[in-house]
């Protein structure tokens, strides 16, 4: 399957892996893209020196193209920023924050540039910054989220930008995928199916939530913090929750309870102190996979879908 996307970034399937922090290492990200999609290393890995080992790591693993995603509003953004620079990453996906300040740096080293947006105002605003392509993530999404779900932000960002578009959220497999590449998406991202890749570190704790999970066993909260984030329900999610409706509860004991909730999840497979993040489509998780699986599933099931599309149409 080849799009702007797969043509401008050299790859073969146009489905990215998401950074996700703690998570998203060079093992995952390149096995990604030994399978032909864009496999992404998270800047929040430890601090600056972790993440350029992994970077140097995914280039002994794979000869692809890979990137790096970089969380804006971490205190050791601006480092990273230069860091991707220095070690000729030529990819870097951004979130939690406005890549201006860095743009001109980035594209004057040839980086490639693709915010993940929320809102179609921020998609405009980095198309006019020069990023080369936008991601535009649903509400359905896990971790830190917006108000707007994927079918409706899709194809308002499509018709208000005219650089290519990828859709996240709410993709599992080839039918969404499909659903995305008719409405216009050059791509798709995808974060919860890969969590349980057999190259993916999370805790074994985190893959067996994940596969219990019903259609309604994710949950958002620090919405009243300004800080939304999706994550499986366990006690933690649930505790954070009463917390966050107590008004005897400070925002400040609210966070201070939730810092640190990812790596406990993600190392310790800590039900009680772990923020398990995970998409609404946790539902759909059934069995742990390898990367290449999961990725030629995604795309040749939408590319069989497409296929079939008059047929499914006209059969019902």
């Amino acid at each position: 399957m080849r799009t702007k996307v797969t043509e401008i970034l050299g790859i073969e399937k146009p489905v990215f892996q998401g950074g996700m922090a703690w998570i998203a290492d060079a093992r995952l990200a390149a096995a990604v893209s030994e399978a032909g999609g864009l496999g992404l290393i998270s800047s929040i890995l430890g601090g600056v020196e972790a993440v350029r080992a992994e970077i140097r790591k995914a280039r002994e693993l794979t000869a692809r193209p890979f990137g790096v995603n970089i969380m804006l509003a971490a205190p050791d953004a601006p480092e990273i920023a230069k860091l991707v620079v220095e070690e000729g990453v030529g990819i870097v996906t951004t979130g939690a924050g406005s890549p201006a300040p860095y743009m001109e740096m980035w594209k004057s080293a040839g980086i490639k540039v693709i915010p993940v947006v929320a809102s179609v105002a921020y998609a405009i605003k980095m198309q006019e910054l020069g990023a080369t392509a936008v991601i535009a993530e649903g509400a359905e999404s896990g971790g830190h989220v917006g108000d707007t779900h994927t079918l409706a932000l899709l194809p308002q960002v499509l018709d208000a930008v005219d650089i290519p578009v990828l859709a996240a959220g709410g993709i599992f497999d080839g039918r969404a995928a499909a659903a995305m590449f008719l409405m216009g998406a050059a791509g798709v991202q995808v974060g919860t199916r890969f969590l349980l890749a057999h190259e993916c570190r999370v805790h074994p704790v985190y893959k067996e939530r994940l596969i219990k999970a019903s259609d309604i066993g994710t949950m958002v909260t620090g919405k009243s913090l300004g800080d939304a984030v999706r994550s499986l329900k366990t006690p933690f999610s649930k505790n954070f929750a009463k917390m966050e409706a107590d008004p005897s509860v400070s925002a400040d004991e609210v966070r201070a309870f939730g810092t640190g909730s990812l790596r406990k999840a993600v190392f310790d497979g800590d039900l009680a102190g772990g923020s398990f993040l995970a998409g609404e489509v946790a539902g759909m998780a059934r069995r742990e996979e390898s990367a290449e699986e999961i990725v030629n599933d995604i795309i040749g099931g939408a590319e069989r879908i497409l296929a079939a599309a008059p047929e499914l149409i006209y059969g019902n």
